[in-house]
């Protein structure tokens, strides 16, 4: 027994002095990338698994037709990087392979494709998200989706932590014995302060008068109490900003009632919880392949489709199928943040009116409909319509 003990003491030990250094380095973060100041501004694309490098192809092609000028001039350069695949993965037993996460840094922000993250009982070994540790590595704390529905009044932008809360520690858990088995959360005051006054800065900014806080703080109560408490002294900095606050289980639930959801406008919430409810927001909105997903961090960004790898559509032959619509909702999220809005808005319109709207070709998954490349081609005649704005307005 007291050897049982003493292990998962040490254990413990080794946890808290590695979160104890992370608090540090947060503590000494510098200023945001200014990309005004930067060229070329370099963007990596990131294939991933499965289904990843044919829809991140077709995100390539999009954004090549977008940015030529910048290409040409040198202002942006686009740069491929290999080797993020679950198989190089598991070669040398690691998340991100070290000259491949050493090519990632080399860029400042990424489009990613889906990465698989193997889990009990599969074919692959026990290693860790590929994306939980880029985000990690890479600092990039706030997970921010956007969710509208026009039909159903709703608009809602999501702020996820993305750096701590139960997924940080997720592969760090303990057998203590056959018959116990014990995982860690964590939450820090310098992690969840910079998102949570993100979302109220974002709702400032915007003239948006809610922000919604997601915890289960009234049973874990050391560390949701911690985010729903720095949450309320944040919330007296911004006295323009309604605030309240809701938990997990009541908040998926109202999420889907017609009566609350046009009153919801921001979301913030720690890791697990806003994985939770920003899927379920995309489901509403049409499933995961509708929604892209940007991770921020200060010096980094990093931009991705939301769904899985889909291993099964390689396996059949189905992959050139696949719908990039996430992936390419994700590039038109990256456009934003270097700096490119109007082209930003211009790849949103043309995908609305791609996939919501017009629809002149469906994306099924299989043969019975049109393949990504096809898909893609039609996002970018669209984008060339001289009315394209026009078009996009008449469907609102």
């Amino acid at each position: 027994m007291n050897d049982i003990v003493e292990n998962a003491k040490k254990h413990f030990e080794t946890l808290v002095k590695e979160q104890l250094e992370r608090v540090d380095h947060m503590k000494k973060a510098g200023d945001w990338t200014d990309y005004s100041k930067l060229k070329p501004i370099i963007i990596g694309l990131v294939g991933g698994d499965g289904i990843g490098p044919y829809i991140t192809r077709h995100a390539q092609k999009i954004l090549e037709f977008l940015l030529k000028e910048q290409l040409s001039s040198g202002a942006v350069e686009l740069r491929i990087i290999e080797g993020l695949t679950i198989e190089n993965r598991a070669k040398v037993m690691k998340a991100i392979p070290d000259d491949v996460l050493e090519e990632i840094k080399k860029c400042h922000v990424l489009l990613k494709g889906p990465t698989t993250t193997p889990r009990k009982g599969d074919k692959w070994p026990n290693i860790e998200s590929a994306n939980v540790t880029m985000r990690r590595e890479l600092d990039l704390f706030a997970n921010v989706r956007p969710v509208k529905v026009p039909e159903l009044g709703i608009d809602w932008m999501f702020f996820r932590e993305n750096t701590e809360g139960a997924y940080v520690l997720g592969s760090k858990g303990i057998n203590i014995t056959d018959d116990l088995a014990i995982d860690f959360k964590v939450i820090t005051t310098q992690g969840s302060d910079r998102i949570i006054r993100l979302a109220f800065d974002y709702a400032a900014k915007n003239n948006i008068n809610r922000v919604s806080v997601v915890t289960k703080a009234n049973v874990v109560k050391a560390t949701d109490g911690k985010f729903l408490a720095i949450a309320e002294e944040i919330a007296k900095e911004y006295p323009q900003v309604k605030w309240d606050d809701w938990y997990i289980d009541i908040a998926t639930a109202k999420l889907v009632d017609p009566a609350r959801q046009k009153d919801f406008k921001v979301f913030v919430a720690p890791n697990l919880y806003g994985d939770i409810i920003t899927d379920e927001a995309a489901q509403l909105q049409g499933g995961v392949g509708t929604a892209g997903s940007a991770n921020i961090g200060k010096e980094y960004a990093m931009f991705e489709a939301i769904h899985g790898s889909a291993p099964r559509m390689v396996e059949e032959g189905r992959a050139q199928y696949a719908d990039p619509s996430s992936i390419i909702k994700a590039a038109a999220l990256l456009l934003n943040h270097i700096g490119f809005v109007d082209k930003a808005k211009q790849l949103d319109m043309a995908l609305d009116i791609c996939a919501t709207y017009e629809k002149k070709l469906e994306i099924t998954g299989r043969d019975t409909g049109a393949t990504g490349e096809e898909f893609a081609k039609y996002i970018m005649d669209t984008l060339q319509d001289p009315n394209l704005e026009k078009k996009w307005k008449e469907y609102q």
